[in-house]
């Protein structure tokens, strides 16, 4: 099964997806991969990153990429892993920013998800609830987030909103 779970910052969402995470290694003892898109720097986002390093089981492998996801993801796929992606939007946060086609790269993320045969659960943020932002480059990010889970929603078998803790099914084919 492939899924996606969203949901706005600090609203549970890396928790609801490491509990699927380990109940599925434990009831298939297969491995689970995360791989982590953040670039592990200085202040806020190195706590971020070292809180979220504390709360997984330390028998997970660790992939960090902050660009090359789809190629990660073909390259670590296998029948008998599940593979945790935290997150995709500070992957398109770093896409945005590089050299690289954001067009390009969504593409090759879709194709790659449409590949794997094994298990991946999509961490994303839901960022486009609230206002409008000003700045140009806020919208890109907002619109290209809002884009990309519509398509990532339209292609995976199931789609989790976590709000407050609490998941909320919005699709569950395949499950």
């Amino acid at each position: 099964m492939k899924q996606l779970v969203i949901g706005g910052a600090r609203s549970g969402k890396s928790r609801f997806a490491q509990e699927y995470a380990s109940e599925w290694q434990r009831r298939t003892q297969g491995n689970v991969i995360l791989i982590a898109t953040a670039e592990n720097t200085q202040g806020s986002m190195a706590k971020r990153i070292a809180h979220h390093q504390a709360q997984r089981p330390k028998d997970w492998q660790l992939v960090e990429t902050c660009l090359d996801l789809p190629q990660a993801l073909i390259e670590y796929s296998q029948t008998d892993n599940l593979i945790l992606i935290d997150c995709l939007t500070l992957w398109l946060a770093n896409v945005l920013s590089s050299e690289r086609v954001w067009q390009e790269e969504k593409q090759a993320l879709l194709n790659a998800l449409n590949q794997l045969p094994g298990e991946v659960v999509c961490i994303g943020n839901e960022v486009g609830q609230g206002v409008v932002p000003l700045g140009e480059l806020s919208r890109e990010f907002v619109d290209e987030s809002g884009w990309l889970h519509q398509a990532l929603g339209k292609h995976l078998d199931r789609v989790t909103l976590v709000v407050a803790g609490l998941p909320l099914v919005l699709k569950a084919s395949g499950a």
